[in-house]
């Protein structure tokens, strides 16, 4: 993958792996800006999964790798629904 390809636009997860001593908080922050920049149609779970694929194999303990395997994990964990719906019926 390449930098600044369709599952990332500006190439900030290609520049997090490229980076000397990345830490995990810095991968956490990079990776906010990769979602947040991302395209509305495109599936951040499938984009993960893709984005997975092509970096965790050569760096499988690189902290945006850690960051993006737990990103996965939060977009397929079910939310609690709150408000109204999530109150009993009398």
């Amino acid at each position: 993958m390449k930098k600044g390809d369709e599952n990332d636009p500006k190439g900030l997860i290609f520049e997090a792996y490229r980076i000397d001593g990345i830490t995990l908080p810095e991968c956490r922050t990079i990776f906010l800006d990769w979602a947040l920049s991302l395209p509305a149609e495109k599936e951040v779970q499938a984009t993960l999964q893709m984005l997975l694929a092509q970096y965790q194999p050569q760096n499988p303990a690189h902290p945006m790798t850690q960051v993006m395997t737990e990103g996965l994990e939060q977009a397929v964990r079910p939310r609690r629904r709150g408000g109204w719906r999530a109150r009993p019926r009398a």
